[in-house]
């Protein structure tokens, strides 16, 4: 087989033979970069029957130590022994890690939209022009139906939600009997109900003998579901834990390397009110949008940090498309400080001192092949026009002001954005939107699937925004997250507003018996 390389050594002062119950053993790998340091001699051990946390902060080395371990990278030094192979393994490519047993789900979706659900599931495992489609689309429906998917076989894939997509992602690695499976944030666009199906599937493959890579940013769900954490520190191993014996607390210090009590960095916001005859910054009555939206008015005032909660699928995101015209609105209309103006598209808000951060920064945000300076200067340089374009000098000083201000790791400004880590991609789309001084900024989901240090971060610096007048709509899935920066929630279910709280009623079961229709 062509993952068969250099032998597993056996030597008497060190043991490097596999461990009787271990399914993999990653021994003092070594990965660089241009400028980077990613991963320095580090050892990973996985057993059978277990799930095992990956925690660390973004750029801790985490993504690179998977992508060594599926053939995305090719690894500098280590080596890497699956159980069943006698010889150390030189994985060169996903299909060497596929037929090695190691199956991974990506925290960014990487099926083909354009295919049927079924297409996805077998793709690269059918017979082209030979397969038996009809048997194709049975076997799909079994599996979809053994997992309570809500998807068809035959529909296309593009029309389900990136929750069902997540969950036909995983569903396509378990089918392919993996004794590895790597989860790489594969939460991050599910709902509770959907996380609680995964652990249930997770947990029946852990009883089969399946190791479980867990890659997570949710403290909570690391303590739910894993037996056991390593911890990954600026390319370095802090160690290897059991979950029973790292108290949340010392998980969070050990990731960020100092002291931290829990995840109260961030204290709640003082109650916000703002004069009687004050304009609001924007303001909208009974817009709505070709997404379906249903009609809704909103206001936000200078300096107030407000945010949109509800459930997955509940029209938060779709809500502030609207009020950014990056959806097509259908009706409504928007006051600007008070004097009345068009909002049809992104150009328009921008130019009217709105910015705004989209929940999915591969599709909506990141330009991979671009340096981090293009990515953070783009925003800025639509509104100037292309036929204006910054000089190199003005550029390099808006990339270095903001890469020093939001603590951004990366070798250089040159240096393309997709080789940066999820989180500091993360830093550079917010860069790019403080880089036009907007009066209002919107973000939607500015911490999903980053770091803890990363995410306190951010939520200082949102407050901090807004003690300097400006005003900031704010949208996460962690109802905490929500509650530590925002002083109003509006409450959506089922693409309309049910209800909008503020002072005492900002609480975890208001809000939620709101989301539900009152107490049901």
């Amino acid at each position: 087989m062509s993952v068969l390389g250099t032998p597993f050594f056996f030597t008497k002062d060190k043991e490097e033979s596999m461990q009787e119950n271990s399914v993999l053993e990653m021994r003092g790998i070594y990965k660089s970069f241009p400028g980077v340091k990613a991963l320095q001699n580090i050892d990973f051990t996985l057993r059978q029957g277990e799930i095992h946390a990956l925690m660390g902060e973004n750029g801790a080395g985490k993504s690179t130590l998977i992508k060594v371990l599926t053939g995305v990278y090719t690894k500098d030094e280590g080596t890497v022994f699956v159980k069943g192979f006698d010889k150390a393994l030189n994985i060169r490519s996903p299909q060497d890690a596929q037929n090695s047993g190691i199956s991974t789900v990506y925290q960014e979706i990487t099926l083909c939209n354009n295919l049927t659900v079924a297409e996805n599931l077998y793709i690269g495992r059918t017979k082209g022009a030979f397969t038996n489609w009809k048997k194709m689309n049975e076997d799909a429906a079994k599996i979809l139906n053994e997992l309570e998917i809500p998807a068809e076989p035959q529909a296309q894939l593009s029309s389900y939600s990136i929750a069902v997509q997540q969950m036909v992602a995983i569903a396509r690695a378990v089918d392919m009997e993996c004794k590895i499976l790597i989860l790489d944030e594969p939460t991050s666009s599910l709902d509770e109900k959907e996380v609680q199906k995964l652990f249930k599937l997770m947990r029946g493959l852990k009883a089969k003998g399946v190791g479980i890579i867990f890659v997570t940013h949710f403290l909570d769900q690391v303590y739910e579901v894993c037996d056991r954490i390593t911890v990954l520190r600026d390319g370095q191993l802090v160690g290897e834990y059991e979950i029973k014996d790292l108290p949340k607390v010392e998980l969070v210090s050990k990731m960020l390397g100092k002291a931290l009590d829990g995840l109260s960095a961030v204290q709640r916001p003082a109650a916000f009110s703002h004069a009687a005859n004050e304009e609001p910054v924007y303001q909208s009555e009974g817009l709505s949008s070709a997404k379906g939206i249903k009609p809704f008015d909103f206001a936000i005032y200078k300096g107030e940090v407000n945010g949109f909660a509800g459930l997955l699928g509940s029209g938060r995101s779709y809500s502030v498309r609207a009020i950014y015209g990056a959806d097509r609105v259908t009706s409504g209309k928007v006051k600007i400080n008070g004097k009345s103006v068009k909002i049809n598209k992104p150009r328009d808000a921008m130019k009217n001192g709105i910015s705004y951060l989209s929940e999915d920064r591969k599709a909506d945000g990141i330009i991979g092949d671009l340096s981090v300076r293009d990515n953070i200067i783009f925003a800025l340089q639509v509104m100037k026009g292309f036929f204006k374009p910054f000089s190199k000098a003005q550029a390099q000083k808006f990339a270095e002001e903001y890469i020093k201000l939001l603590e951004i790791k990366t070798a250089s400004a040159d240096t393309p954005i997709k080789s940066l880590s999820g989180g500091n991609q993360q830093k550079v789309l917010l860069a790019r939107a403080l880089l036009s001084n907007p009066q209002y900024l919107i973000l939607d989901e500015p911490t999903r699937g980053i770091d803890i240090g990363t995410k306190t971060e951010i939520q200082e610096l949102v407050l901090k925004l807004a003690k300097e007048g400006k005003s900031v709509t704010f949208i996460s899935s962690e109802i905490d997250e929500m509650l530590r920066t925002c002083t109003r929630l509006v409450v959506m279910r089922d693409f309309k507003q049910v209800g909008e709280l503020t002072g005492g009623d900002l609480t975890q079961a208001k809000i939620m018996t709101t989301i539900a229709g009152g107490n049901k």
